[in-house]
C-alpha cells in the first residue's frame, strides 16, 4: 500500500533534490515525488502578481509501497538528505489523517490554491478556497503580504506554514 514519506533537505535545494530522486530512484520504488506549493499574490514593481511557493521549505516529499528500499535507495541522491519517521531501523510514514488533510488543501498537483475571506467584528470567515470551514487553523493573517499563517501536524507534531488568502472586506 503506497504511502507518503517526507525527506528533510537543505533549503533552497528541495526541486534539485525532487529532481535526482525523480532521475535516481526505481519507478517501482518511488511511485510519486514531489514538493507541496501553495499560491499567493506578491508586489513586485507595484503590480499584484500570483506566485507559487513552497509549502514547507527544506522538505520533499516521496510515495512509496516499500519504505525500505526506499530508504537504501536515497542513498543514492548525492546530497544531504534525511528521512523523517526513521526511528531505530523503523521507518513510519506520515500518518493517514495527516495525508488525508494535506490532500484536502491542495489539488492533485500538490498546490494549495488562494482562499477568499472577510473580516467581520475581528472574526475570519473563509468564504472559498481551500481554508473554507477551516478557520481554527489560522494563526495569523497578514493582510498587507496577503497570506494567512496555518497551523497543520506532520509526524504528530505541529508545522507552520504560509497559504494564500485575500481579505475582500473587512467591517
Amino acid at each position: 500500500m503506497e504511502k507518503w514519506y517526507v525527506i528533510q533537505v537543505r533549503s533552497k535545494a528541495e526541486e534539485k533534490i525532487r529532481r535526482s530522486c525523480e532521475m535516481l530512484i526505481s519507478k517501482e520504488i518511488l511511485k510519486e515525488c514531489f514538493i507541496p506549493k501553495n499560491k499567493r499574490m506578491k508586489k513586485i514593481k507595484g503590480n499584484w502578481i500570483e506566485i507559487e511557493e513552497i509549502l514547507f521549505t527544506g522538505y520533499v516529499f516521496l510515495v512509496s509501497d516499500d519504505p525500505d528500499k526506499l530508504y537504501l535507495e536515497l542513498k543514492k541522491v548525492p546530497d544531504l538528505t534525511k528521512m523523517l519517521g526513521h526511528v531505530d531501523g523503523e521507518i513510519f510514514p506520515l500518518y493517514d489523517d495527516e495525508v488525508k488533510f494535506l490532500k484536502s488543501l491542495s489539488d492533485c498537483g500538490h498546490v494549495v490554491e488562494i482562499s477568499t475571506g472577510l473580516i467581520e467584528n475581528d472574526e475570519v470567515q473563509i468564504v472559498s478556497g481551500p481554508l473554507k470551514g477551516r478557520e481554527g487553523i489560522i494563526r495569523k493573517i497578514d493582510r498587507h503580504k496577503r497570506v494567512a499563517l496555518i497551523e497543520v501536524e506532520l509526524f504528530g507534531k505541529t508545522t507552520q506554514a504560509k497559504v494564500g488568502l485575500e481579505i475582500v472586506s473587512k467591517t
